[in-house]
């Protein structure tokens, strides 16, 4: 493998030093014939001995992340990050599909450090806290890409087929979802609060892609859909 590598649904790709690797509906990886995928999206360039990722896209934003979850970034369109750690993680939505692929980077600048897992109780992440039932709304909407192992894509459930899962009523995951998404963006998550023209897609999308970077969720939470199931509002 050379300096750097991408890995996407197991297939590997190596950006040459010397010219910029397009990543899109078309491009030298050719990620889907998604029409909501824009045709060139992100680019992988080298100049002056760091390596870049651009969104050149005009819609779409991509979570650009650390594998620790300890890093995280949100690349809008016209903007940049270094490729900085041994491998990162970068997932994006584009209509209801979800697309996740790795870069691996032999001589990274920054080393990566497994975070302490808390001992218990409800699930934080900066001053945030969880009940069971919010945790639920985030594993009922991130259960396709926790279940498959690996880079690749799934689609993101709609708010009635994760609300259906969990055996509650739609107003009541709504409400729910709402809190979650209130809580986040007033520590910082971007791309959570609604407004005009914004699809409710964007958001649920804009949380599983949050949840999956950071870690807020895992396949061991998967069992919550099985606990909340059903249960009343009051417990």
């Amino acid at each position: 493998m050379g300096e750097l590598a991408l890995d996407y649904c197991g297939e590997w790709h190596e950006p040459p030093d010397d010219a910029v690797f397009s990543i899109g509906r078309e491009g030298d990886l050719e990620v889907d014939e998604n029409p909501y995928l824009h045709r060139q999206f992100l680019e992988i360039a080298r100049q002056n001995g760091i390596w870049w990722l651009s969104n050149v896209g005009s819609m779409i934003s991509a979570t650009v992340a650390d594998t620790t979850g300890g890093m995280q970034a949100w690349v809008a369109p016209g903007a940049r990050i270094p490729i900085v750690f041994g491998q990162t993680r970068v997932v994006f939505t584009a209509g209801p599909t979800t697309y996740e692929f790795d870069i691996h980077l032999r001589t990274p600048a920054f080393r990566q450090q497994a975070r302490a897992e808390d001992s218990g109780g409800a699930a934080t992440i900066g001053p945030v806290r969880f009940t069971d039932a919010q945790k639920a709304v985030i594993v009922a909407l991130a259960e396709p890409m926790l279940r498959r192992e690996g880079t690749g894509y799934s689609a993101i459930p709609s708010s009635a087929q994760a609300a259906e899962k969990l055996g509650w009523a739609l107003t009541r995951f709504n409400r729910k979802l709402d809190n979650v998404c209130d809580k986040l963006d007033r520590v910082g998550v971007v791309g959570l609060r609604g407004g005009a023209g914004r699809l409710a897609t964007n958001r649920r999308a804009r949380l599983v892609e949050h949840a999956i970077t950071s870690h807020l969720v895992t396949a061991e939470d998967l069992g919550l859909l099985d606990t909340q199931h059903g249960r009343a509002e009051d417990e």
